[in-house]
């Protein structure tokens, strides 16, 4: 038996990351794999072994008492199937107990802030807007997927790039450098209209989030169809949190996932924001401190260590 910790677990539709603390806090390992969305990742069991695994094995001998595991699209159609899959990578890991399994949107909303209540925006491969009362979602809106919604996130900014780079090679749209970066970026030619959907479709959707950041790169550089997609991205993670708080908007106010972090769609929220409703959002950290955090409060810790893991985390 080695020292008591708690584990916590980030997974989203690129990325699994796991995290694990002692119960004062101090950071004991940190492990990461492939994605785990069970709508879009190959085979989310497998990633949450080897990111446990990793995490584990950096930690040293320890004894696992609480674990959160946060994962994307595990909201309530998916809930059962997320649970299966994280058991079945446990029991296989041979740890005790039962983990803790929801989506990604509370564990993201702790990540930002030790309150119970409050609000979150989260874009990264996916997209998402809560209300958090007492540590539960009160309301929520989005975060159906690449095919029904997200709208606003990496996965809608790398597609709508794509629909503008064809539509500009075709000649329904106009010019824009996004028909030259996004084509070097799945490494066909530049020009070739049947070359660049075809490598679209040669991937799996979440990895079209990879483009995100050429296509934000490109609206800083002024491109015009670049910075019609940002700011429509911006709009529509702005319309899905006026769908879910109530005005006057009050903090915390958090917002989380790569999107959101910094770049062109980061800055345009924050403003609006400021401007709109009078609130300077909290940016969160990685999710997987998020999940760790609330593995905690399951362990019986107070929401003072829970802000110090979050102040940790942003010390680097």
């Amino acid at each position: 038996m080695g020292e008591e910790v708690v584990l916590g677990v980030d997974a989203g539709g690129t990325h699994t990351r796991c995290l694990v603390v002692d119960l004062d806090g101090r950071v004991r390992g940190r492990g990461r794999a492939g994605g785990a969305n069970q709508r879009s990742s190959a085979d989310p069991a497998v990633a949450f072994a080897d990111a446990v695994t990793a995490t584990l094995r950096e930690a040293g001998p320890v004894s696992v008492v609480e674990a959160v595991f946060g994962v994307a699209g595990a909201g309530a159609a998916g809930l059962a199937r997320t649970e299966e899959t994280v058991l079945r990578a446990w029991r296989a890991l041979d740890l005790p107990g039962r983990p803790e399994v929801g989506d990604d949107i509370v564990v993201a909303f702790a990540a930002g802030t030790a309150e119970a209540s409050g609000a979150v925006l989260v874009s990264g491969t996916g997209a998402v807007a809560a209300a958090v009362r007492d540590g539960r979602i009160e309301r929520r809106c989005d975060g159906y997927g690449w095919l029904l919604g997200d709208e606003g996130s990496a996965v809608w900014l790398g597609v709508r790039g794509l629909r503008a780079a064809l539509a500009a090679l075709d000649g329904r749209g106009c010019d824009t450098v996004l028909t030259e970066i996004l084509a070097s970026a799945l490494g066909v030619p530049a020009g070739s209209r049947q070359a660049l959907v075809g490598a679209a479709y040669s991937v799996a959707p979440a990895e079209l989030g990879a483009l995100a950041p050429r296509v934000c790169a490109a609206a800083e550089d002024g491109d015009g169809a670049a910075l019609e997609i940002v700011s429509e991205a911006a709009a529509r993670l702005l319309q899905s949190l006026a769908a879910v708080v109530a005005e006057p908007v009050r903090a915390p106010l958090v917002l989380a996932g790569a999107v959101l972090r910094e770049g062109p769609v980061a800055e345009r929220v924050r403003r609006a924001l400021l401007e709109r409703y009078g609130v300077r959002p909290v940016v969160a950290v990685p999710g997987e401190y998020g999940a760790a955090a609330l593995a905690l409060r399951r362990a019986g810790s107070s929401e003072r260590l829970h802000a110090e893991l979050l102040d940790q985390a942003r010390r680097g």
